[in-house]
């Protein structure tokens, strides 16, 4: 089981976090903060449901994280294992994490995915997202795995879709000419691109691409 304390600075006092994973008490939360952080035209289909979140505590607690604030729920991590060959890199989001259910976890997987990360907007300003991203490349060395992976929509790409193609707006993202609001976070929290994917899940901001991010685990010997 997975517990770390932690104070965060804003508005000039520290706020206690305690990061944990989540279990069947925290459901009906969770699916809250879900309709809070992804409104539409996110599908609402998307959000979590309970059978999704009971496969995520029993298949592998380990990847199912909670930022706990003062009693209340700011935010979750999830993720599962898989076998990830560098070689063949390109899948959508719902192939791999089996669309949410995450029966496609397996047990001796190399590789840490994210299959989703959100934060309730009124404790955005904390820096929550960056912490318990963290929180999960620490479960990474604790498992000895190669890596931590996910794909990152690209809300901003539809402003500029009509006049760059999207490997050229990551690339101006990633110099920091652009900011998009989901890419230049996982930029900061440590995560590096690696290749772009068309398809990867339904969502017109993005024009339905994801980018593949990954974070390499700096104590595995096939690095």
């Amino acid at each position: 089981m997975y517990k770390k304390e932690q104070y965060l600075y804003t508005n000039e006092k520290n706020v206690k976090v305690i990061i944990r994973n989540y279990e069947k008490k925290d459901f009906k939360e969770l699916i809250q903060i879900q309709k809070e952080s992804f409104p539409p035209p996110f599908p609402s289909d998307l959000w979590w449901n309970e059978e999704q979140l009971t496969n995520h505590v029993t298949l592998f607690s380990e990847g199912a994280l909670c930022a706990e604030i003062n009693g209340v729920l700011a935010g979750s991590i999830t993720g599962l294992l898989v076998d990830f060959d560098p070689e063949h890199p390109k899948h959508t989001w719902e192939e791999i994490t089996d669309n949410g259910y995450i029966k496609t976890h397996k047990k001796n997987g190399n590789t840490l995915y994210i299959v989703d990360i959100c934060i309730r907007p009124s404790y955005r300003k904390l820096d929550l997202g960056k912490l318990l991203m963290q929180s999960m490349y620490e479960t990474v060395i604790q498992l000895k795995l190669s890596r931590l992976l996910g794909g990152g929509r690209m809300p901003g790409y539809h402003k500029f879709s009509e006049e760059m193609k999207p490997d050229v707006y990551i690339e101006k993202v990633v110099k920091g000419e652009l900011r998009d609001p989901v890419i230049s976070f996982l930029l900061r929290c440590g995560r590096t691109p690696l290749v772009l994917v068309p398809g990867y899940l339904e969502d017109e901001e993005s024009c339905h691409y994801g980018l593949l991010m990954e974070w390499k685990n700096p104590f595995h010997s096939s690095h």
